[in-house]
């Protein structure tokens, strides 16, 4: 269906740099596969072409000139919850949103880097579901399988990226909504430390529980993406100390304890972990083991964590709608989210907040014994088209924690996670399995999913009609 597909990350620019292709040939090739695919995969809600071409004629006479900048000239996108300058930012709502004149800061920050923002992605409304369908936009499909979901609520940017229409994006993760679609896309999803990748023009998204994060084929690309993008502003509340992500994806990690954690945190709705998708972590784990690491099954103590999340996701919820131009065009179930976060947006959030001490003890005594938590993504493959989207509020409520149990708590935690590939299953479904670590601990993550990618080697696995 699509033209040759675009190199790597880290690979688009070295050849940059060495002059053997041009950003205007990559940004073309970005753009002309991003049309022809989509009235299939309808990854994009906004596509730069004409600004994106004049950006990529800018870093070739730069490139001319003898600058070197990190991802100088190379194609990427970016969610469409964050501002790009020029363009509306409509987060996956239906209506007319005012023109945005400056870049959020993380979109600065690649820019500062050199990088080509080419489009914006979809995302469901508001970011609130592991599903990118809605009426202001339509359905977003998985590259793998077009009638299922990508996943949400960063379905757009792990679209593109699966589907070789840019070699990485930026994403969101509010409750796995970066590494639930690298999981149903077979890809590398890295959810930094809260703070990690700024989220100005707000201080904190979604009091806290919410982060930018990226979307790669491989672990050197999604590290060299969190670095470029990596940074605060002065206003960000949470400002945590410099990684070096690219460095560490080069790094053997050592001899690791891991934890396997197959339990999943209390919700009080019905669940099950799917035995195929545990059949594929379990795999991942006895790979890990043979490959020196000490592998045994333990979980965290998670208790009732719950309570801490659901004031602040509806909280935040609450003051997007605020924001929103035309807020009775908004599905009825986000109304209903909004309700509730009004309800619960005095004592019950600074209870949350307050709460998350106590939780970072409670929880992190897991890394008293191990060094990682290695557990499920999602509970299921990647549900078709339309099986969540249809539901009421009660009934996607339960669907969702059905599928996707497992990713939420480190939100609550502000903890980093990295999801990797963990195989197929069923009709050639991706599934993925997510590292998991205490604050700050992205080089070690990043450290270890670039020694199983080199043993499982999932980046040589595509989708058979966009690879």
């Amino acid at each position: 269906m699509a033209t040759e597909t675009l190199p790597g990350l880290g690979a688009a620019a070295r050849a940059l740099a060495e002059g053997t292709v041009s950003s205007r040939a990559l940004v073309e090739q970005a753009l002309d596969r991003i049309e022809r695919t989509q009235p299939v995969l309808n990854a994009f809600r906004r596509v730069r072409g004409e600004a994106a071409l004049a950006e990529a004629d800018t870093a070739d006479r730069e490139l001319a000139a003898g600058k070197r900048l990190p991802l100088l000239g190379v194609p990427v996108a970016v969610k469409d919850d964050m501002d790009v300058a020029g363009e509306p930012t409509a987060f996956g709502c239906a209506g007319e949103f005012p023109v945005r004149g400056e870049d959020a800061e993380a979109v600065r920050r690649l820019r500062a880097a050199g990088a080509v923002v080419v489009g914006k992605t979809n995302t469901c409304e508001l970011g609130q579901w592991p599903f990118t369908e809605g009426p202001a936009f339509g359905d977003t499909r998985n590259p793998w399988a077009p009638a299922h979901t990508p996943g949400g609520s960063s379905g757009g940017s792990a679209a593109a990226v699966a589907a070789g229409l840019v070699p990485a994006a930026l994403g969101s993760d509010g409750a796995g909504s970066v590494r639930i679609p690298a999981a149903w896309t077979h890809l590398v999803g890295i959810k930094p430390q809260r703070g990690r990748i700024s989220t100005w023009p707000w201080a904190e998204a979604f009091h806290g529980i919410t982060v930018n994060g990226t979307l790669a084929r491989t672990v050197e690309d999604a590290a060299l993406l969190l670095d470029a993008a990596s940074g605060s502003h002065a206003g960000d509340r949470h400002r945590p100390p410099t990684v070096q992500a690219a460095e560490a994806a080069r790094r053997d990690p050592g001899r690791l304890r891991i934890a396997l954690s197959l339990r999943m945190p209390f919700t009080a709705t019905p669940k099950r972990l799917s035995p195929a998708v545990r059949a594929r972590v379990v795999a991942l784990a006895e790979r890990l083991a043979a490959l020196g690491h000490d592998v045994e099954e333990a979980d965290p103590r998670y208790g009732q964590i719950g309570l801490a999340f659901v004031p602040r996701a509806t909280a935040g919820i609450t003051e997007w709608v605020d924001r929103i131009p035309d807020p009775a065009r908004l599905d009825p179930r986000t109304r209903e989210a909004a309700r509730m976060g009004r309800l619960l947006g005095g004592a019950p959030l600074r209870l949350a907040k307050r709460s998350e001490a106590a939780l970072h003890r409670r929880i992190g005594a897991v890394f008293d014994t191990y060094d990682v938590v290695l557990a499920p993504t999602t509970a299921a493959p990647p549900p078709r088209i339309g099986d969540l989207a249809r539901l009421n509020g009660w009934r996607t409520d339960r669907a969702m924690i059905a599928a996707c149990p497992y990713a939420w708590p480190w939100n609550v935690l502000g903890w980093p996670g990295v999801n990797v590939p963990a195989g197929l299953v069923g009709d050639g479904l991706p599934v993925g399995a997510q590292l998991l670590g205490p604050a700050h601990s992205e080089p070690l993550l990043i450290s270890l999913a670039a020694q199983l990618e080199a043993d499982q080697r999932w980046f040589e696995r595509r989708p058979p009609a966009f690879g």
